[in-house]
């Protein structure tokens, strides 16, 4: 953090899930359930982005409102090289490096390492949504029947 840069007081459910990822080892803030995502972004306490591709969220649907910037694109899922500085400039309005950010992908995975990434470059509160939007996959080979964003009833819309 430099000199001139303000401490900011991060939510009772941010700090639990901070304390948690510190007890892990983990290198970016941590991670959050999609209701705990949810409320916090309808209370104003963080910022959604979702790091799906361009694709999954105009074909599999995308939460309101939320920001876009894509870990990796196209169905190959090739990995977007300036997509650091693309959530910088996203995020610049909103507190840059110092704002409270939720990353949401399909399944929880693809979050973390875009997490990571930000965390690498010093952004200092990004957490994960643990589950992502349609969730992991099931022993018959689908999402979206035992967790995620959508399981939970949370909004959503499609395209």
């Amino acid at each position: 953090m430099t000199a001139d840069a303000v401490e900011i007081a991060l939510p009772v459910a941010l700090e639990q899930a901070h304390a948690d990822a510190v007890a892990q080892g983990l290198s970016y803030a941590g991670g959050v359930s999609p209701t705990t995502a949810w409320a916090l972004v309808q209370n104003g306490q963080a910022l959604l982005v979702d790091v799906r591709t361009t694709e999954e969220r105009k074909f599999v649907g995308h939460v309101p409102g939320s920001l876009h910037v894509a870990w990796a694109t196209g169905t190959a899922l090739t990995r977007n090289p300036r997509f650091v500085r693309e959530l910088e400039a996203k995020l610049a309005p909103h507190g840059g490096k110092e704002a409270v950010v939720l990353l949401l992908c399909r399944s929880g995975k693809r979050s973390v390492l875009a997490a990571e990434a930000a965390a690498a470059v010093g952004f200092s509160h990004v957490f994960n949504i643990l589950e992502g939007f349609e969730g992991e996959i099931d022993a018959t080979q689908q999402r979206g029947k035992d967790d995620g964003w959508r399981y939970q009833g949370l909004p959503w819309v499609q395209d």
